[in-house]
Protein backbone atom coordinates (compact mmCIF):
# COMPACT_ATOMS: atom_id res chain seq x y z
CA UNK A 1 0.00 0.00 0.00
CA UNK A 2 1.22 3.67 -1.13
CA UNK A 3 2.19 6.12 1.67
CA UNK A 4 -0.57 8.74 1.73
CA UNK A 5 0.90 12.14 -0.06
CA UNK A 6 2.23 14.63 2.39
CA UNK A 7 0.43 17.96 2.67
CA UNK A 8 2.52 21.00 1.52
CA UNK A 9 2.59 22.34 5.20
CA UNK A 10 3.72 18.93 6.57
CA UNK A 11 6.06 19.12 3.69
CA UNK A 12 8.16 22.42 4.41
CA UNK A 13 7.84 21.69 8.23
CA UNK A 14 5.91 24.08 8.96
CA UNK A 15 2.85 22.30 10.89
CA UNK A 16 5.14 19.15 11.63
CA UNK A 17 5.59 18.28 15.32
CA UNK A 18 8.45 18.35 17.47
CA UNK A 19 10.63 15.13 17.77
CA UNK A 20 9.59 15.61 21.60
CA UNK A 21 5.97 15.29 20.80
CA UNK A 22 6.52 11.64 18.54
CA UNK A 23 8.70 10.63 21.85
CA UNK A 24 6.14 11.27 24.46
CA UNK A 25 3.72 9.77 22.82
CA UNK A 26 5.86 6.55 22.00
CA UNK A 27 6.79 6.43 25.89
CA UNK A 28 3.17 7.58 27.29
CA UNK A 29 1.80 4.80 24.81
CA UNK A 30 4.03 1.93 25.90
CA UNK A 31 2.83 -0.99 28.32
CA UNK A 32 6.22 -1.38 29.57
CA UNK A 33 6.80 1.16 32.81
CA UNK A 34 9.42 3.85 31.41
CA UNK A 35 10.64 5.75 34.40
CA UNK A 36 13.51 8.05 34.77
CA UNK A 37 15.36 9.14 37.91
CA UNK A 38 18.51 11.35 38.57
CA UNK A 39 21.58 9.94 39.78
CA UNK A 40 20.01 10.54 43.83
CA UNK A 41 17.74 7.90 42.73
CA UNK A 42 15.16 10.76 42.35
CA UNK A 43 12.25 9.87 40.28
CA UNK A 44 11.63 12.57 37.43
CA UNK A 45 9.35 11.25 34.88
CA UNK A 46 6.22 8.05 35.12
CA UNK A 47 4.57 6.57 32.49
CA UNK A 48 0.81 4.95 32.00
CA UNK A 49 2.52 1.69 32.10
CA UNK A 50 4.34 2.37 35.52
CA UNK A 51 1.15 3.28 36.85
CA UNK A 52 -0.29 -0.23 35.42
CA UNK A 53 2.78 -2.32 36.56
CA UNK A 54 3.43 -0.34 40.33
CA UNK A 55 0.18 1.21 40.88
CA UNK A 56 1.34 4.65 41.81
CA UNK A 57 -0.17 7.66 40.04
CA UNK A 58 2.30 9.55 38.36
CA UNK A 59 2.01 12.57 40.95
CA UNK A 60 2.53 10.40 43.78
CA UNK A 61 6.20 9.11 42.90
CA UNK A 62 7.99 12.00 40.99
CA UNK A 63 9.95 13.65 43.19
CA UNK A 64 10.47 10.80 45.82
CA UNK A 65 12.84 8.19 45.81
CA UNK A 66 12.96 5.46 43.43
CA UNK A 67 13.80 2.89 46.59
CA UNK A 68 10.02 3.00 47.22
CA UNK A 69 9.64 0.29 44.81
CA UNK A 70 12.40 -1.71 46.26
CA UNK A 71 11.47 -4.44 48.51
CA UNK A 72 14.49 -4.76 52.02
CA UNK A 73 16.09 -7.16 50.83
CA UNK A 74 17.08 -5.93 47.27
CA UNK A 75 18.11 -2.13 48.65
CA UNK A 76 21.48 -3.07 47.69
CA UNK A 77 20.99 -2.98 44.29
CA UNK A 78 20.79 0.46 43.58
CA UNK A 79 23.94 1.92 44.07
CA UNK A 80 25.44 -1.29 42.14
CA UNK A 81 22.94 0.24 39.27
CA UNK A 82 23.89 3.75 39.82
CA UNK A 83 27.44 3.12 40.06
CA UNK A 84 27.22 1.28 36.78
CA UNK A 85 24.52 4.45 35.18
CA UNK A 86 27.54 6.74 36.41
CA UNK A 87 30.37 4.67 34.38
CA UNK A 88 28.44 5.43 31.46
CA UNK A 89 26.99 1.05 31.63
CA UNK A 90 23.86 0.01 30.22
CA UNK A 91 22.26 -2.75 32.37
CA UNK A 92 20.82 -5.59 30.39
CA UNK A 93 17.46 -7.38 30.97
CA UNK A 94 18.34 -7.28 34.77
CA UNK A 95 15.86 -9.48 36.53
CA UNK A 96 14.78 -8.70 39.34
CA UNK A 97 11.63 -8.01 41.83
CA UNK A 98 10.20 -4.68 43.09
CA UNK A 99 7.13 -3.77 45.16
CA UNK A 100 3.58 -2.34 44.38
CA UNK A 101 1.67 0.31 45.82
CA UNK A 102 -0.10 -2.23 47.71
CA UNK A 103 2.72 -4.00 49.28
CA UNK A 104 2.83 -7.12 46.58
CA UNK A 105 5.72 -8.28 44.95
CA UNK A 106 6.47 -8.58 41.14
CA UNK A 107 8.79 -10.05 38.98
CA UNK A 108 10.34 -7.47 36.54
CA UNK A 109 13.00 -7.70 33.63
CA UNK A 110 14.85 -4.06 33.96
CA UNK A 111 17.02 -2.89 31.00
CA UNK A 112 18.74 0.51 32.70
CA UNK A 113 20.35 3.58 30.28
CA UNK A 114 22.33 6.36 31.14
CA UNK A 115 20.78 9.71 30.34
CA UNK A 116 22.88 12.67 29.51
CA UNK A 117 22.65 16.56 29.13
CA UNK A 118 23.38 18.73 26.11
CA UNK A 119 27.16 18.61 26.94
CA UNK A 120 26.93 14.76 27.32
CA UNK A 121 26.84 14.40 30.80
CA UNK A 122 25.24 11.90 32.51
CA UNK A 123 22.88 13.32 34.72
CA UNK A 124 19.96 10.42 35.24
CA UNK A 125 19.01 6.52 33.89
CA UNK A 126 15.89 5.42 32.08
CA UNK A 127 14.64 1.98 33.43
CA UNK A 128 12.03 0.02 31.48
CA UNK A 129 10.48 -2.52 33.54
CA UNK A 130 8.50 -5.31 31.84
CA UNK A 131 6.33 -7.72 33.94
CA UNK A 132 7.89 -11.35 33.64
CA UNK A 133 5.59 -12.74 36.50
CA UNK A 134 4.09 -15.16 33.23
CA UNK A 135 7.12 -15.96 31.79
CA UNK A 136 8.09 -17.45 35.34
CA UNK A 137 5.48 -19.65 35.83
CA UNK A 138 5.33 -20.88 32.13
CA UNK A 139 9.31 -21.51 32.90
CA UNK A 140 8.79 -23.08 36.24
CA UNK A 141 5.63 -25.74 34.84
CA UNK A 142 7.83 -26.55 32.07
CA UNK A 143 10.82 -27.68 34.31
CA UNK A 144 8.02 -29.80 36.24
CA UNK A 145 6.81 -31.38 33.41
CA UNK A 146 10.37 -32.45 32.28
CA UNK A 147 11.01 -33.54 35.68
CA UNK A 148 7.80 -35.73 35.67
CA UNK A 149 8.82 -36.98 32.29
CA UNK A 150 12.46 -38.12 33.45
CA UNK A 151 10.84 -39.66 36.34
CA UNK A 152 8.36 -41.30 34.01
CA UNK A 153 10.67 -42.71 31.37
CA UNK A 154 13.35 -44.00 34.09
CA UNK A 155 10.38 -45.88 35.82
CA UNK A 156 8.87 -47.01 32.22
CA UNK A 157 12.68 -49.22 31.87
CA UNK A 158 12.41 -50.31 35.44
CA UNK A 159 9.17 -51.22 34.98
CA UNK A 160 9.74 -53.48 31.16
CA UNK A 161 12.77 -54.97 33.37
CA UNK A 162 10.11 -56.42 36.15
CA UNK A 163 7.81 -57.21 33.54
CA UNK A 164 10.49 -59.53 31.61
CA UNK A 165 11.51 -60.95 35.03
CA UNK A 166 7.74 -61.69 36.38
CA UNK A 167 7.01 -63.30 32.81
CA UNK A 168 10.46 -65.38 32.76
CA UNK A 169 9.49 -67.09 36.03
CA UNK A 170 5.63 -67.50 35.35
CA UNK A 171 6.11 -68.93 31.94
CA UNK A 172 6.62 -72.71 30.58
CA UNK A 173 8.35 -71.97 27.43
CA UNK A 174 10.04 -69.49 25.08
CA UNK A 175 7.04 -68.73 23.36
CA UNK A 176 5.49 -68.05 26.35
CA UNK A 177 7.78 -65.58 27.79
CA UNK A 178 7.63 -63.66 24.54
CA UNK A 179 4.00 -63.63 24.12
CA UNK A 180 3.75 -62.50 28.01
CA UNK A 181 6.07 -60.10 27.67
CA UNK A 182 4.67 -58.83 24.47
CA UNK A 183 1.06 -58.40 26.35
CA UNK A 184 2.19 -56.78 29.26
CA UNK A 185 4.38 -54.16 27.88
CA UNK A 186 1.22 -53.25 25.57
CA UNK A 187 -1.35 -53.19 28.96
CA UNK A 188 1.36 -50.73 29.92
CA UNK A 189 1.32 -48.78 26.91
CA UNK A 190 -2.54 -48.42 27.40
CA UNK A 191 -1.85 -47.76 30.72
CA UNK A 192 0.80 -44.81 30.06
CA UNK A 193 -1.75 -43.23 27.32
CA UNK A 194 -4.51 -43.30 29.52
CA UNK A 195 -2.09 -40.95 32.26
CA UNK A 196 -0.69 -39.30 29.67
CA UNK A 197 -3.61 -37.61 27.15
CA UNK A 198 -5.23 -35.23 29.07
CA UNK A 199 -1.84 -33.71 29.35
CA UNK A 200 -0.93 -33.99 26.10
CA UNK A 201 -4.27 -33.09 24.92
CA UNK A 202 -4.88 -30.03 27.02
CA UNK A 203 -8.30 -27.92 27.64
CA UNK A 204 -11.15 -29.30 25.79
CA UNK A 205 -10.37 -33.01 25.64
CA UNK A 206 -11.21 -34.88 29.42
CA UNK A 207 -12.20 -38.31 29.27
CA UNK A 208 -14.49 -39.92 31.80
CA UNK A 209 -13.73 -43.32 32.99
CA UNK A 210 -15.26 -45.77 36.13
CA UNK A 211 -13.05 -45.88 38.71
CA UNK A 212 -12.67 -49.73 39.20
CA UNK A 213 -11.58 -49.82 35.20
CA UNK A 214 -9.18 -46.90 35.80
CA UNK A 215 -7.52 -48.90 38.84
CA UNK A 216 -7.53 -52.37 36.41
CA UNK A 217 -5.73 -50.17 33.45
CA UNK A 218 -3.07 -48.88 35.72
CA UNK A 219 -2.48 -52.67 37.09
CA UNK A 220 -3.31 -54.86 33.95
CA UNK A 221 0.46 -55.11 33.22
CA UNK A 222 0.74 -57.15 36.71
CA UNK A 223 -2.14 -59.20 36.26
CA UNK A 224 -0.39 -63.03 36.56
CA UNK A 225 -1.80 -65.65 37.90
CA UNK A 226 -4.66 -64.32 39.87
CA UNK A 227 -2.11 -62.07 42.03
CA UNK A 228 -4.30 -58.78 41.59
CA UNK A 229 -7.67 -58.09 43.34
CA UNK A 230 -9.50 -55.01 42.58
CA UNK A 231 -12.88 -54.61 44.33
CA UNK A 232 -15.34 -52.46 45.84
CA UNK A 233 -17.73 -49.62 45.16
CA UNK A 234 -17.71 -47.73 41.71
CA UNK A 235 -18.11 -44.61 39.94
CA UNK A 236 -17.41 -42.48 36.84
CA UNK A 237 -13.83 -40.40 37.38
CA UNK A 238 -13.97 -37.37 35.29
CA UNK A 239 -11.45 -34.19 34.38
CA UNK A 240 -8.08 -33.62 35.63
CA UNK A 241 -8.65 -36.31 38.67
CA UNK A 242 -8.34 -39.00 36.06
CA UNK A 243 -5.04 -38.00 34.98
CA UNK A 244 -4.06 -37.28 38.65
CA UNK A 245 -5.70 -40.50 40.14
CA UNK A 246 -3.99 -42.63 37.74
CA UNK A 247 -0.12 -41.09 38.14
CA UNK A 248 -1.09 -41.97 42.12
CA UNK A 249 -1.75 -45.09 41.18
CA UNK A 250 0.86 -45.70 38.67
CA UNK A 251 3.27 -44.28 41.33
CA UNK A 252 2.21 -47.07 43.66
CA UNK A 253 2.36 -49.89 40.99
CA UNK A 254 6.33 -48.62 39.75
CA UNK A 255 6.90 -48.64 43.57
CA UNK A 256 5.35 -52.10 44.15
CA UNK A 257 6.80 -53.72 41.19
CA UNK A 258 10.53 -52.98 42.17
CA UNK A 259 10.42 -53.00 45.77
CA UNK A 260 7.34 -54.60 46.93
CA UNK A 261 4.74 -57.40 46.75
CA UNK A 262 4.55 -57.05 42.72
CA UNK A 263 8.72 -57.63 42.67
CA UNK A 264 8.58 -60.99 42.71
CA UNK A 265 6.38 -64.27 41.67
CA UNK A 266 4.73 -65.10 45.04
CA UNK A 267 3.34 -61.51 45.74
CA UNK A 268 -0.05 -60.58 46.26
CA UNK A 269 -2.38 -57.38 45.86
CA UNK A 270 -5.72 -56.38 47.21
CA UNK A 271 -7.13 -53.02 46.15
CA UNK A 272 -10.47 -52.33 47.88
CA UNK A 273 -12.60 -48.96 46.84
CA UNK A 274 -15.64 -47.73 49.46
CA UNK A 275 -17.59 -44.73 49.10
CA UNK A 276 -19.73 -43.65 51.65
CA UNK A 277 -20.90 -40.49 53.52
CA UNK A 278 -19.09 -38.28 50.74
CA UNK A 279 -15.97 -39.75 51.30
CA UNK A 280 -14.25 -41.93 48.88
CA UNK A 281 -11.42 -44.42 50.42
CA UNK A 282 -8.88 -46.68 48.41
CA UNK A 283 -6.47 -49.48 50.18
CA UNK A 284 -3.71 -51.03 48.51
CA UNK A 285 -2.68 -53.80 50.79
CA UNK A 286 0.48 -55.73 49.64
CA UNK A 287 1.29 -59.08 51.02
CA UNK A 288 3.85 -61.82 50.04
CA UNK A 289 6.28 -59.26 48.97
CA UNK A 290 9.91 -58.40 50.84
CA UNK A 291 9.72 -57.22 53.68
CA UNK A 292 8.98 -53.43 53.42
CA UNK A 293 12.30 -51.29 53.86
CA UNK A 294 12.01 -46.93 55.09
CA UNK A 295 15.13 -46.13 54.01
CA UNK A 296 16.56 -43.95 51.21
CA UNK A 297 15.84 -40.00 50.62
CA UNK A 298 12.82 -38.92 49.40
CA UNK A 299 13.01 -38.24 45.58
CA UNK A 300 11.22 -36.68 42.57
CA UNK A 301 8.78 -39.89 43.33
CA UNK A 302 7.67 -38.20 46.48
CA UNK A 303 7.54 -35.02 45.64
CA UNK A 304 4.78 -35.69 42.54
CA UNK A 305 3.29 -38.10 44.68
CA UNK A 306 2.43 -35.01 47.25
CA UNK A 307 1.30 -32.99 44.52
CA UNK A 308 -0.70 -34.81 43.34
CA UNK A 309 -2.71 -35.86 46.73
CA UNK A 310 -2.89 -32.30 47.07
CA UNK A 311 -4.53 -31.49 43.57
CA UNK A 312 -7.23 -34.36 44.69
CA UNK A 313 -7.70 -33.03 48.19
CA UNK A 314 -6.53 -36.43 49.12
CA UNK A 315 -4.52 -37.75 52.14
CA UNK A 316 -2.28 -41.02 52.01
CA UNK A 317 -1.56 -43.03 55.22
CA UNK A 318 1.00 -45.82 54.80
CA UNK A 319 1.15 -48.59 57.11
CA UNK A 320 4.65 -50.54 56.56
CA UNK A 321 3.59 -53.78 57.74
CA UNK A 322 5.79 -57.21 57.88
CA UNK A 323 3.93 -58.48 55.23
CA UNK A 324 3.59 -55.53 52.42
CA UNK A 325 2.38 -52.11 52.47
CA UNK A 326 -1.03 -51.17 53.39
CA UNK A 327 -1.56 -47.49 52.13
CA UNK A 328 -4.82 -46.17 51.74
CA UNK A 329 -5.95 -42.60 50.04
CA UNK A 330 -8.62 -41.06 51.49
CA UNK A 331 -10.74 -38.14 49.66
CA UNK A 332 -14.16 -36.18 49.30
CA UNK A 333 -16.40 -38.39 46.50
CA UNK A 334 -16.69 -34.89 45.20
CA UNK A 335 -13.15 -34.83 44.85
CA UNK A 336 -13.05 -37.72 42.58
CA UNK A 337 -16.53 -38.92 41.36
CA UNK A 338 -18.82 -37.23 38.91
Amino acid sequence: MSRPPSSPAAADGALAPDPRDWLAAIIEGSEDAIISKNLNGIIQSWNAGATWLFGYAAEEVIGKSITILIPPDRLDEEPMILAQIERGQRVEHFETRRRRKDGTLVDISLTISPVRNANGLIVGASKIARDITERLMAQEQQQLLMGEMRHRVKNLFALANAIVSISAKSSASESDIIANVQARLSSLARAHDLIMSDRLLGPGNEQHVALLTLVRTILEPYATDNRISIHGDDCDVGGKAVTNLALLLHELATNAAKYGSLSVQTGRLDVNVTIDDDQTRLVWRETGGPEPSLGGAAGFGSRLERGLASALDATIERDWRPTGLVASIITSQAAICI
